[in-house]
């Protein structure tokens, strides 16, 4: 190749960097690798998020397992959305292979298998640290956007969360919200009425019912103690390694509602409680999310809302997050024009619609002499891709077709075995798996409610005994007046007029 040195200057001259970077493999020009012409990703913009995207089978989970693995060393914590079940293997060293000693000869680095610090979690009922989160945490305005409700019904639910705050009653779980929906219209209609306005029965009942689709969902397992802690994501190990923390997810694709609920939640905890990073040079957590457009796809409006407000918010808190997805376009446009990194494996033009999509593709990576863009991206065997990063100032790197550097990991997943040990050493699942369930709102309001209706028929009781009090009193009282009018027979016949004019006569002759 005539233009090799050339070559080789404009790759290494475009990926020097003063500070610490993640080497992701060696540039490759007319179909041959470049040995030791690097392509790497300063590791100061791993904040400004990326795309990979390919076709299936060209190699995007490997260079997730890659990305994560370089990070883990630099002791950057990583989160994984792991959706098609097969990342565990991170925890277990590579057992490796001739052809991935043949691919690190041909990049020019040496092949290091090894394992990576690992917590596997869990939003179901499969093995892992469990993941919850409590109703009051999402607070009245999330719940809103996660039940898709009307600006009314909205209003409703901030009602209730001020109820619950304003009475001490811990909102906890899905029992809990639906208890207290319930109890505004029922028991406590006139309590409601008096103090916040009245409440439609047909508003609340809307309500529940898009909660308990959550609920058919998994949400019954999602929301409740002990709730998780986002800082916990960011744990370091004795060897100052980041933590690679998985959650499984295998179970999630007929669940659309529940993982918005998650995402949800997890996005405005971390930037809520996260610090401002400033230029720190290097990222707080790095977060994954694999098979993307299947979340593009099936998520709700206010989850999309929500991850176009947080890709451009949360890199100011250290944050980057990662899409791994088949194309581009299954990325919405709003958040793919603020990915930094993109890492684009070969797509496949076996349609009309496809060469199009392609040409779209090539669109949004940097021009440059030594590729035509969109006709590479048909011919990138498995393991490579075009690559197009940011550099410290924030400039795209040179676009570079590369062979990626084989994972240092397994690249498999655990065996039963294998899972079981993990998490019987997790201290996260010690701490997590223990569920909690304390007095809360539900169990308050069903004892107000037995309360209420004891004082009711105590009350009741009250008033029928002295309703019959009364009624014997009366009856007393009518009895004795009728007894006081009856004339005795002989007092009758002594007080006639007849007896009283005969007594008199003898008595008048008797003076006589």
């Amino acid at each position: 190749m005539e233009n090799k040195d050339t070559f080789y200057k404009y790759i290494t001259d475009g990926n020097t960097f003063k500070g610490d970077s993640i080497t992701l493999g060696a540039a490759m020009l007319e179909g041959e690798t470049i040995t030791n012409a690097f392509v790497k990703v300063p590791l100061k913009t791993m904040n400004r998020h990326g795309l990979i995207a390919g076709a299936t089978g060209t190699g995007k989970t490997k260079t997730l397992q890659v990305l994560a693995e370089n990070l883990s060393e630099k002791g950057v914590p990583v989160l994984l959305m792991d959706i098609k079940g097969d990342l565990s293997g991170l925890a277990q060293a590579s057992p490796g292979h001739p052809k991935i000693d043949e691919r690190y000869a041909k990049i020019g680095l040496p092949f290091d298998a090894k394992k990576f610090p690992v917590e596997v979690m869990t939003l179901s009922e499969q093995d892992g640290v469990r993941l919850r989160a409590t109703i009051s945490e999402f607070g009245p305005v999330l719940i809103s956007r996660i039940l898709n409700v009307t600006e009314t019904q909205a209003g409703i639910i901030s009602v209730i969360f001020k109820y619950c705050d304003d009475n001490k009653l811990p909102l906890l779980d899905i029992k809990d919200f639906k208890k207290i929906l319930q109890y505004a219209t029922g028991d406590g209609k006139k309590e409601f009425e008096e103090a916040y306005g009245r409440i439609s029965t047909a508003s609340t009942g809307a309500i529940l019912r898009k909660l308990i689709e959550i609920e058919q969902q998994g949400g019954d397992l999602f929301f409740g103690e002990t709730s998780f802690d986002t800082q916990d994501l960011l744990r370091i190990d004795e060897n100052g390694r980041g933590y690679i923390n998985i959650i499984r997810l295998t179970d999630i694709q007929d669940k659309p509602k529940l993982f918005s609920t998650f995402m949800l939640s997890l996005l405005a905890e971390i930037y809520s409680t996260f610090p401002e990073q400033g230029d720190s040079g290097r990222p707080e957590l790095i977060m994954f999310i694999d098979e993307a457009h299947l979340i593009f796809n099936e998520a709700s409006d206010a989850l999309l809302n929500q991850i176009e407000s947080i890709v451009k918010l949360i890199r100011s808190k250290g944050v980057g997050l990662y899409f791994v997805t088949q194309n581009p376009t299954d990325v919405p446009e709003e958040v793919l024009g603020q990915l930094g990194l993109k890492v684009q494996h070969a797509l496949r033009a076996f349609t009309a619609k496809d060469r199009k999509a392609i040409k779209l593709t090539a669109q949004n990576y940097p021009d440059t002499d030594y590729y035509d863009t969109a006709e590479i991206l048909t011919s990138l065997g498995i393991g490579e891709a075009l690559v197009s990063a940011l550099d410290e100032k924030g400039k795209p790197t040179p676009l570079a077709a590369t062979m990626m550097r084989a994972p240092m990991s397994r690249m498999d997943i655990l065996t039963k075995s294998e899972l079981g040990k993990l998490l019987s050493d997790s201290e996260l699942a010690k701490k997590y798996n223990t569920e909690i369930d304390r007095e809360s709102a539900y169990e308050m309001l069903t004892e107000k409610i037995k309360i209420a209706e004891a004082e009711e028929a105590k009350a009741k009781a009250v008033a029928e005994k002295e309703a019959l009090k009364k009624a014997e009193s009366k009856r007393k009282t009518t009895s004795t007046r009728r007894k006081s009018t009856r004339q005795n027979p002989l007092l009758k016949v002594l007080t006639s007029p007849t007896v009283i004019r005969s007594v008199l006569g003898i008595l008048t002759k008797m003076i006589r």
